[in-house]
């Protein structure tokens, strides 16, 4: 018996000593790339948060000159004592100002926002467009500080992933090292637009990267509290908004109630992100039909938000003042009902209409304003079962958010760390868990997916869907000089047969005709003008086309589990 237990003591010491060399040996072989990996991820990180911080401060200089208004957080209620043609013209000029800006820089005239950064992570080894970035960055920067209904975070996001872009550029960045470093940016951006570290690392992972592999972790943590840092060195370790004390949750009575408002929320949530979708195919539609120049877009959609501001001022910027005054209780049940529609309706026209923002901020507005609608109601009919009405604004505030975003649990610690309060975290769970759940399924996951997929960027579905995108037949093809290439007569058999694909195409487009024909290969060609005949270029296999596809998913796969 003692033997084997000298056997077994021996046999564990020997365990140690492999672990300890191994590790040794990662620490000496990877161990400087490693930090200095992490010394360029606080880099950009420190450079992600000045940029969300000067974005911050732009909109308040700027918004405080166009509107005179001597504190920036009261502009709603300040707004009511301008003249009504100035309330109406400052969205016009800013919009027109905006569609020059996005017209002259951008090859669509489209702001960039989170769904581009998303496609960048997916699709582009973590990079997005740096031109079209800056100039939807300066965009939106106009659109918030002149009366534009939308938010601040999109075009943060997508700004701190230019500088990531950037970097990874300039030192040559794999695809898994770029997509990092685009997390470092994101995570560090959200973090200093609201004061909001953990919920800033966990966005980056859940709704950018769209996995929680154990490597990115570190990096974006270090570039989230770099973030955070800056926003407190410039505004104090405070949140964001100050909720109303008292009003204690009655926990088991009350959760059904916050289960029925999780479903309206997902509701809501969805008719927000339907309005959007529905504005923009009318603006669209409108556009092509009396041929508007696409720079006057932004400025018509400008006069809509002057004329709706003129009665409702509230609709006007970010939305923070009516945010805090639903959270404090400040609002009776039919004006927050009515805020609420109309909020949908301006965030609808600013986005719609090509003037830039994200999405972020209004659904905060418009969930706590429905969490408190429902609210007041919920504890008029049952005021001996109740808590406070605020609570349920906290609620309806995460709920819309996390289903507009489709990032559940990042949303869930925002609210947390935009209030401070973490009493009623059980309340805000429940609401978000249904709103989601609902929400999901009547669109593409969440507003970023559906707005990729309208674009026909399948990334909603998973890597097994948006993969084959990603992989050119001219690439894939071999050309009859390869040893086991097609045969020519055979190639233009099936060409004449109708039976072919264009070399620019992808493999999205390809694994259809094999599955419609049944063939090994298929011709590829370049399509010439009009009545000219195709130049034949060699031939797609399928079996390469698998091995190229099953490769990518392997090494997507590695990535998110490493």
């Amino acid at each position: 018996m003692a033997k084997q237990d000298k056997t077994l003591i021996g046999q564990q010491l020997d365990d140690l000593y492999v672990v300890c060399r191994n590790g040794w040996s990662v620490m000496k072989h990877r161990g400087p790339s490693q930090i200095q990996f992490w010394f360029i991820a606080l880099l950009i990180g420190i450079a992600a948060g000045f940029a969300a911080l000067l974005f911050r401060k732009g909109i308040t200089t700027l918004q405080s000159w166009l509107y005179g208004v001597p504190d920036i957080r009261t502009i709603h209620s300040f707004a009511e004592t301008l003249p009504w043609y100035l309330i109406f013209i400052i969205p016009v000029i800013g919009g027109l100002v905006v569609g020059f800006i996005l017209h002259w820089f951008t090859p669509d005239a489209r702001a960039r926002s989170v769904a581009d950064v998303i496609e960048g992570a997916a699709l582009k080894d973590g990079r997005v467009e740096k031109r079209a970035g800056l100039a939807s960055a300066f965009a939106s920067l106009i659109t918030l500080s002149s009366g534009g209904s939308s938010g601040r975070e999109g075009p943060v996001v997508h700004l701190a992933a230019v500088i990531s872009s950037w970097v990874s550029n300039v030192i040559r960045a794999d695809g898994i090292t770029g997509r990092d470093l685009l997390g470092c940016a994101v995570a560090a951006a959200v973090s200093a637009s609201f004061n909001a570290p953990i919920a800033g690392a966990l966005f980056a992972l859940e709704v950018v990267l769209r996995h929680f592999a154990v490597h990115a972790f570190a990096p974006i943590v270090i570039a989230s509290v770099a973030g955070t840092v800056i926003n407190r060195l410039a505004f104090g370790d405070v949140t964001e908004f100050t909720l109303a004390t008292g009003g204690a949750l009655a926990f088991y009575v009350e959760l059904p109630a916050f289960l029925i408002l999780g479903l309206i929320c997902g509701v809501v949530a969805v008719v927000l992100m339907r309005a959007i979708f529905w504005a923009d195919d009318i603006g669209d539609y409108v556009q092509n039909k009396y041929s508007i120049p696409r720079y006057l877009r932004p400025a018509i959609a400008g006069m809509g938000l002057g004329a709706l501001a003129i009665f409702f001022p509230h609709i006007i910027g970010v939305g923070y003042e009516t945010t805090s005054a639903a959270l404090t209780g400040e609002l009776i049940w039919h004006e927050a009902l009515v805020f609420a529609i109309l909020k949908v309706v301006a965030v609808a026209i600013t986005i719609g209409g090509r003037m830039g923002g994200g999405v972020f901020s209004p659904s905060l507005m418009i969930g706590a304003l429905t969490g408190l609608t429902f609210g007041l109601i919920a504890t008029g009919l049952f005021p001996t079962v109740s808590g406070s009405p605020t609570i349920y604004a906290l609620a309806g505030m995460g709920a819309v958010a996390a289903a507009v975003l489709g990032a559940p649990i990042s949303t869930t610690l925002i609210v947390f760390e935009l209030t401070g309060d973490w009493q009623t975290g059980l309340a805000v769970m429940v609401a978000v868990s249904l709103s989601t759940a609902l929400s999901s399924r009547l669109v593409d996951r969440s507003f970023f997916l559906t707005q990729l997929e309208r674009r026909n960027i399948h990334l909603a579905a998973g890597p097994q869907a948006y993969l084959l995108a990603m992989f050119r037949v001219s690439n894939i093809m071999r050309s009859f000089t390869d040893d086991k290439a097609a045969s020519e007569d055979d190639c233009w058999a099936l060409v004449e047969q109708g039976t072919y694909i264009d070399g620019n195409a992808t493999l999205e487009q390809a694994m259809p005709l094999f599955d419609r024909a049944n063939i090994a290969f298929i011709p590829v060609v370049t399509l010439k003008g009009e009545g000219e005949p195709p130049e034949l270029m060699g031939a797609l296999f399928q079996v390469d086309a698998l091995k190229a596809y099953n490769r990518a998913l392997a090494a997507t796969a590695a990535e998110e589990h490493s």
